[in-house]
């Protein structure tokens, strides 16, 4: 299942921020970061290895990519497509729930970050 992923050099962006997107990624090896653009700064959101995954929101919607992620030294990284993804729920449901878990933590993750933002401002 290794090589079914493309292989990315350190440093090389496998999606960026403001772009439209169409499918999800699962880290095989190695690591990413993702990071966030505004005003100019760039703020890391987190740093992921095997087995997890971003991009998924592009599966759920069509607004633009909400961050760059790019590799953190050699990366491979298996794409999955929408059609894919149902496929994948469709064997086994409680992907779904997984990835939905996933995300709430993203969110609660995030909004602690930004609460802490404006204690500090």
């Amino acid at each position: 299942m290794a090589t079914l992923g493309k292989l990315y050099g350190d440093g090389e962006v496998i999606v960026r921020q403001g772009e439209p997107g169409a499918c999800m990624f699962v880290v095989q090896e190695g690591e990413v970061e993702a990071v966030a653009e505004s005003g100019g700064q760039e703020m890391r959101l987190r740093k992921l290895g095997p087995n997890d995954f971003f991009g998924e929101m592009a599966l759920f919607g069509t607004e633009k990519r909400s961050a760059t992620v790019r590799a953190l030294g050699p990366a491979r990284i298996l794409t999955i497509d929408k059609k894919s993804f149902l496929g994948g729920i469709q064997e086994d449901p409680s992907l779904a729930f997984r990835i939905v878990k996933v995300m709430s933590q993203r969110i609660r993750d995030l909004t602690e970050r930004l609460a802490e933002q404006d204690m500090k401002a």
